[in-house]
């Protein structure tokens, strides 16, 4: 028996609440941000030096690989219900975005349809400081 739906979502904390996720994952505080690289900070994941930058990081495909098994045990439960994916990091733009794409990918090969939303790719990159991740955005 497999899911109904599978959802993977990217994020950025500094946008907002998490989505609302079978699974989250939060990877603010393991990975480096490429946010710190001036040169990287106001590209996205849809630019191969983030990309590159985020998915040599160590451990990195060590989590994507282990997310992807949970998502696949979910899949060969015997009820089907929706599963939804929620990958975040502080703004959503380089972190989250790269590993929601990959995560997206691997488990198209392994269990079939898989829905991929970037909540907040496309929003303004949030000054803070290059180290740390848990100033909040002006105003809020």
């Amino acid at each position: 028996m497999s899911v109904t739906t599978i959802e993977v979502i990217s994020f950025g904390y500094l946008h907002g609440a998490p989505p609302e996720a079978t699974v989250t994952v939060d990877l603010r505080r393991h990975f480096r941000d490429p946010h710190a690289d001036p040169g990287l900070r106001h590209l996205t994941a849809h630019d191969l030096p983030v990309r590159r930058a985020v998915l040599t990081t160590p451990g990195v495909r060590e989590a994507i690989a282990a997310v992807a098994s949970v998502v696949e045990a979910f899949d060969a439960g015997p009820s089907p219900a929706p599963l939804t994916v929620a990958v975040g990091c502080a703004g959503g733009r380089h972190r989250a975005a790269t590993v929601a794409q990959v995560l997206a990918d691997r488990l198209r090969k392994a269990v079939g349809p898989v829905d991929l939303i970037h909540r907040d790719l496309g929003k303004p990159v949030v000054e803070r400081p290059a180290t740390g991740d848990t100033v909040a955005p002006a105003g809020a």
